[in-house]
């Protein structure tokens, strides 16, 4: 399976919309005593990105004040973060947690590995502009590329590159792993395979560790099966790392409108059991509800 195969999301447009009836629904949801998180969850998971951001502006309109900011102030823990993360376009969103990744005490380099290991060029460069991040992310990646010949150049230069391991082979290393585009990597792995005698992820395991490690190894998956590599991402999250609410988080919302789908069904095949259940199980309250609701379980998830 190669990562470019038509993926499908689990948030789609919705039918017959109307942001301004939307927008009112909003404003009774959190404008009154308490606040009516069933309306939220209803409301803000079953509509797509763009749709979410024409409520927000016919909310401002109606009621002269930002939607994000409500939210921020009504809502709180992981529930708020999920619904508040729904409101920014996806450059935007991916910013803010790289930003947030960076900046934080000790780089959370799990989200910076996630993000750059599988967002396209043109992503990427949305992202920069998202947050004027010029200085600390680079997208240089071709697209849609491939050379057969150059592809077993490629593969000669990475086998030397995980046999020398100086400074010069690792940023060669880097270089064809971080700008060539993921059809020429597929042709690329193919062809280290045949020279080696070795799949590439068992060769950069061997030969580097730590971080570097990690983020070639992502880049891999990523090329050979996107979806399968957030489903084990999903799962890390869940059974490694104690329910790491923000990975999840940051997953599910990302990917919903892409491969959220298929990443579901990557999941149940390689754990045996359904991400639905799974969220089910560790989740509790309105943030179990919204999870859920943009996990969009099917009847035998139940």
């Amino acid at each position: 399976m190669f990562s470019g195969d038509y993926a499908q999301g689990t948030i789609f447009p919705a039918p017959n919309f109307n942001p301004v009836m939307d927008a009112q629904m909003l404003g009774g949801a959190l404008q009154g005593f308490g606040c009516d998180k069933d309306m939220l969850i209803s409301i803000l998971t079953q509509r797509c990105n763009s749709q979410r951001l024409m409520i927000a502006e016919a909310y401002q309109n109606m009621f002269g004040r930002d939607l994000i900011g409500d939210l921020k102030e009504k809502l709180s823990d992981h529930f708020k973060e999920v619904m508040v993360g729904l409101m920014y376009p996806p450059p935007s969103y991916d910013a803010h947690e790289l930003w947030h990744a960076m900046k934080g005490v000790g780089t959370e380099e799990n989200c910076l590995i996630d993000i750059l290991a599988s967002r396209t060029n043109g992503e990427i460069f949305q992202m920069r502009e998202a947050y004027c991040l010029r200085k600390e992310i680079n997208g240089s990646r071709q697209e849609g590329y491939t050379d057969p010949a150059m592809a077993a150049q490629d593969a000669i230069v990475l086998w030397e590159a995980c046999q020398q391991k100086t400074g010069e082979h690792k940023t060669m290393l880097q270089v064809i792993l971080c700008n060539k585009s993921y059809q020429q990597l597929w042709l690329v792995f193919q062809e280290f395979q045949n020279i080696s005698g070795q799949d590439i992820v068992d060769a950069i395991n061997e030969c580097y560790d730590g971080y570097f490690q990690e983020l070639l190894v992502a880049i891999v998956l990523c090329v050979r099966d996107k979806p399968a590599y957030f489903a084990y991402r999903l799962h890390s999250a869940i059974h490694d790392f104690g329910f790491h609410n923000k990975t999840l988080i940051r997953i599910l919302i990302a990917r919903s409108e892409i491969d959220l789908m298929t990443i579901r069904k990557r999941y149940k095949e390689r754990y045996g059991t359904s991400l639905f259940h799974e969220l089910r199980n560790f989740a509790s309250g309105h943030y179990e509800k919204a999870l859920l609701a943009i996990c969009a379980g099917d009847a035998e998830d139940y």
